[in-house]
């Protein structure tokens, strides 16, 4: 789902992630420790959510009131939204979980691009078929790319959330970290009930807040969204032509360049030098064949703009040359799990080839814990992944290449369980 940020930003510098962690559990363009699934889940929280003080909410509702109001929105608006609202104890619990369970790329994928997610893509590309072109003459976004997205966020508008949008934001905004998010999003959903004319019950959202086919937040619905018949009302709910047609006008406005490409499966040759293989490290076409880069079936790789090589599971998996705009995927959603799903949705959606390389199915990814032990682990070494706080971003896959260098293996970055035991036995060493 998309965030919007003050127009001087251009992109997001973070995303709320659809699974849990809201905010800031995103480290760049870095693969993820948490992987979202797909779609968002929207039921109830299992573990114990603490009680709220409703008067403590009571009096927070009062002093919000005040600022709504001075930013516009009318006593009646707020009141219709607000007026005898309590919060939510499930969506603190949601928010606060951090579930030690890391699903494997692999494992999202499976479902994320499942046979049945690319039949029923190809059903919605039939079904729509004059809308979806219109829309990518419209706007140069590819209509398996809208798909793919709508496929990935709601399972084409099966799953919008049950929640209620005002008390999902009133909620997170009432106190805690996310406080000053739950803030502006509450103010802007205010602003769409008063502007669009929305009735507060069928603003249905996402526990965090996200809403429609395509799980937009208000405040990028205020930026981004449009009708898919220019001067007609918006309805991101019921309308899939303009939920993708909103969808098309804020790729477009993260930077999406009609008719290039997006990602494309490659085979690396043998010593090829695993500290390139890094999002922030674009080259040009010319580069990568120098050092043998070929297609995934081995031709030599067709032109293109400058690409970055993308290895979701380190060197025994599949290996991707992606483009900007991949780029903007991720400017959509800041986990490259979703990028990459999406990517491989659409273009099996108009009948592209599934991943040729078999994944490296019988490694361990790093849960959140363990994540926290290599970087202890690597800082006792005398390496510098960077801040312990459980995140497998750039410093920290540095740190593993240079472990990995030392010690001849293949210096991918990618952290296993395997991998953390030899480290954790050479701490033991050294401090024994």
């Amino acid at each position: 789902m998309p965030l919007s940020l003050p127009a001087s930003t251009g992109l997001p510098g973070w995303k709320l992630c659809a699974t849990l962690a809201v905010v800031l559990a995103l480290s760049g363009c870095a693969t993820t420790p948490h992987i979202p699934s797909a779609p968002a889940p929207s039921a109830p929280a299992t573990s114990a959510a603490p009680t709220p003080d409703l008067t403590k909410f009571a009096a927070f509702l009062a002093r919000f009131r005040v600022k709504a109001l001075a930013a516009g929105i009318s006593p009646e608006v707020y009141d219709r939204a607000l007026g005898t609202m309590t919060p939510n104890p499930q969506i603190y619990a949601l928010e606060n979980q951090q579930p030690e369970f890391v699903r494997p790329i692999w494992s999202y994928l499976d479902t994320a691009v499942s046979p049945l997610r690319i039949a029923n893509g190809r059903a919605e590309v039939a079904s729509h078929a004059a809308m979806l072109t219109q829309l990518q003459r419209r706007f140069g976004v590819p209509k398996q790319i809208l798909v793919a997205i709508w496929g990935m966020e709601t399972d084409y508008g099966a799953d919008l959330g049950h929640y209620d949008i005002f008390q999902a934001l009133s909620t997170l905004a009432f106190e805690g970290r996310r406080a000053q998010f739950g803030e502006r999003e509450l103010l802007a959903a205010l602003r769409m009930e008063q502007d669009e004319g929305y009735a507060p019950s069928m603003m249905v959202s996402s526990w965090a807040g996200a809403f429609g086919q395509t799980q937009f937040m208000p405040t990028t619905f205020l930026a981004h969204a449009v009708a898919a018949e220019p001067g007609g009302h918006i309805d991101l709910w019921h309308s899939p032509a303009d939920a993708l047609a909103s969808t098309a006008n804020l790729l477009l406005a993260y930077g999406w360049t009609p008719g290039a490409p997006v990602l494309r499966e490659v085979q690396l040759p043998s010593d090829f030098p695993y500290g390139k293989a890094e999002l922030s490290n674009p080259e040009p076409t010319a580069y990568w064949q120098g050092l043998g880069v070929k297609t995934a079936t081995g031709e030599d790789l067709p032109a293109g703009p400058d690409g970055a090589i993308f290895l979701p599971a380190g060197a025994m998996g599949p290996a991707f040359l992606t483009y900007p705009n991949f780029k903007v995927l991720l400017a959509y959603n800041h986990a490259t799990a979703y990028a990459l799903g999406v990517s491989l949705l659409a273009q099996q959606i108009m009948g592209g080839p599934a991943v040729l390389h078999s994944w490296p199915r019988a490694e361990t990814p790093l849960d959140h814990t363990e994540a926290v032990t290599l970087q202890s682990d690597l800082k006792a070494l005398g390496y510098h992944p960077g801040p312990v706080d459980g995140l497998i971003g750039p410093h920290v896959r540095e740190a593993v290449r240079a472990y990995q260098r030392q010690h001849g293996l293949i210096a991918d970055g990618f952290a296993t369980q395997q991998l953390l035991q030899r480290i954790e036995a050479d701490v033991g060493a050294h401090t024994g």
